[in-house]
């Protein structure tokens, strides 16, 4: 099983001024320990589950294009792209960017989008959730496009392409990975099963019972188009909190794990089917919590050989 680390907190005690700082020895430290995966929101706001919307927030692809300098290895995404912030030859040419830039490193992590409250606030553009859908699967139509061979037009309900040019091409062929996030059984896994490299779910609140069925579900529309399931990795993100004896309850509410029961609860979504774990920490400005992730980092490589 691979790890990853889902960067969501830019709360440090220094502010603003120590925020690259903070955030260049919390991904180099998750490197070093062997972690494969680096990733962070693409919100304008911090997110409820996180803290209040006041709280930092760093704009995605500004940020994973700085952890790029700072990194040599980890994958870098944004988890995920919000379809309808960007428009999609301009995120085509983004996630390229990110990727030539990186050496080759970068994946396209891409959803329907849900916070209308950021987007009312800064203006962004946020239509009903089945334009937004109709929208995803343009845009992921759109990108394979931009990163083949055929720069001819597209045209699309909602979006036309005079030229569908990009130049430089990706370093990684035949194009970055795609990782679709979310777990709807109609439309998102469906497109996960047409389109998408990756598939993501989330551990927290679906149960050990739920990761199974979801995956099940997917297995379906893999048959439905054609598609070997085997080719699709299934990733998981994980809120983890860590200490040392998995005592007490974390600043955000959420209940301590030790190392040992964390590496139990991956093993359990290892033989669930489960390929990545994403981690998102509860306490990622904590620097005494990364000793703890080197620990875990150790641990969870060999549990799908188990």
């Amino acid at each position: 099983m691979d790890i990853g680390l889902h960067v969501s907190n830019f709360s440090w005690p220094e502010g603003a001024s120590g925020l690259a700082e903070n955030l260049t020895k919390v991904v180099t430290t998750a490197e070093d320990a062997g972690f494969t995966r680096i990733s962070v929101m693409d919100h304008v706001w911090q997110i409820h589950v996180i803290g209040p919307p006041e709280e930092p927030m760093l704009e995605a692809y500004t940020a994973l294009g700085y952890l790029a300098a700072r990194t040599t290895k980890v994958e870098l995404l944004a988890w995920v792209t919000a379809v309808s912030y960007r428009e999609p030859g301009l995120l085509a040419k983004a996630v390229t960017t990110l990727d030539v830039l990186s050496n080759g490193r970068a994946m396209l992590g891409i959803g329907a989008a849900w916070n209308g409250d950021e987007s009312e606030g800064l203006g962004l553009f946020f239509p009903p959730t089945a334009e937004r859908f109709e929208r995803l699967e343009e845009t992921l139509q759109i990108c394979l496009q931009m990163w083949s061979d055929d720069d001819s037009p597209y045209t699309g309900t909602h979006y036309k392409l005079g030229r569908t040019l990009n130049s430089p091409q990706s370093l990684r062929r035949p194009h970055p990975p795609i990782l679709i996030g979310g777990g709807g059984e109609k439309k998102t896994l469906r497109l996960v099963a047409q389109y998408a490299d990756a598939c993501n779910l989330f551990d927290n609140g679906l149960g050990p019972e739920g990761i199974p069925r979801k995956l099940d579900v997917l297995r379906r529309h893999c048959e439905d188009v054609g598609r070997d399931y085997a080719d699709i990795e299934k990733t998981v993100l994980a809120r983890v909190a860590l200490s040392r004896d998995g005592s007490g309850t974390a600043p955000s509410g959420e209940p301590y794990a030790s190392v040992d029961e964390t590496v139990e609860r991956f093993g359990r979504l290892s033989a669930a089917g489960v390929d990545t774990v994403i981690m998102g920490l509860a306490d990622d400005t904590d620097e005494a919590t990364y000793e703890l992730v080197a620990a875990l980092a150790g641990q969870v490589g060999p549990l799908s050989a188990r």
